[in-house]
């Protein structure tokens, strides 16, 4: 999965909150001053090519939707900012975190009953955790 700029994570959260759109109705969700129609008009075809979005067609105009959900792109991305930051340890950043004050003594219980629980775990993995 391509990496996404500023701008086209910005636009992709429009997507991901109201599913489909039109490039024009997009101009509804900023402050003045707005950006310019071709400006959206173009990230959003550079979306599509990148497989983020696939379109509609009705008459001459385009709607948009999101064909990557959110979900997936943020464990893609959080996969790729361990990999990159964190030497591919996922207990480096959980460690990190701890070290850094950003999670509590229950948050990690919460996880630790979350892995534990997890459906996708074997049975003998359950009891060896013990």
């Amino acid at each position: 999965m391509q990496k996404l700029t500023a701008k086209e994570e910005e636009l992709m959260c429009f997507f991901w909150e109201r599913e489909a759109l039109f490039v024009r109705d997009m101009l509804d969700f900023y402050d003045e001053p707005k950006p310019h129609f071709n400006t959206l008009s173009t990230i959003v075809r550079g979306l599509e090519e990148k497989g983020f979005l696939s379109h509609k067609t009705y008459g001459n105009t385009y709607q948009y939707y999101a064909i990557v959900s959110k979900e997936e792109y943020s464990r893609v991305t959080l996969k790729n900012v361990i990999r990159k930051y964190f030497d591919d340890s996922y207990l480096y950043a959980v460690s990190s975190l701890v070290q850094s004050e950003n999670i509590s003594i229950e948050d990690l219980k919460q996880l630790i009953r979350e892995v534990e629980n997890r459906p996708d775990r074997k049975p003998d993995d359950r009891d060896n955790q013990k």
